[in-house]
């Protein structure tokens, strides 16, 4: 999923038969995002520097060591913009269809999904 931060709406959605990270998901879906669009990610999207330039995600911890002072601003500045982020999948997980099992129509899955960021980006607007 992707969302504008400024205007707070969903743009894009893509899903994948199965259990799959939104990292694969993103690898495998051929969504190349426009060098322009800045991509703020968590820290489970390590790599995504060699997919997309224009990313950031946040420094981890080495082994046996600690972070600079510079890194853990870093991060915390990071946190600070990708809070608008995680507030929009906050509202879509409400209508409980991205937060647990999916028992319907595999087929008509992703319709309800777009149906719902439709909805989202609607009652955003007003």
């Amino acid at each position: 999923m992707r969302a504008c931060r400024r205007s707070r709406q969903i743009i894009d959605t893509r899903f994948a038969k199965g259990a799959r990270h939104d990292f694969s998901l993103y690898k495998h879906s051929k969504a190349n995002l426009p060098d322009a669009i800045e991509c703020l990610a968590d820290s489970g999207y390590q790599g995504l520097l060699d997919l997309h330039e224009n990313s950031r995600t946040p420094f981890k911890k080495p082994k046996g060591g600690e972070l600079t002072a510079a890194q853990k601003e870093f991060n915390k500045q990071l946190a600070k913009e990708r809070v608008v982020i995680e507030h929009i999948i906050r509202h879509l997980k409400i209508f409980r269809i991205l937060a647990e099992r999916y028992r319907n129509r595999r087929r008509r899955f992703m319709l309800r999904v777009n149906l719902i960021a439709g909805l989202y980006n609607d009652a955003i607007d007003h």
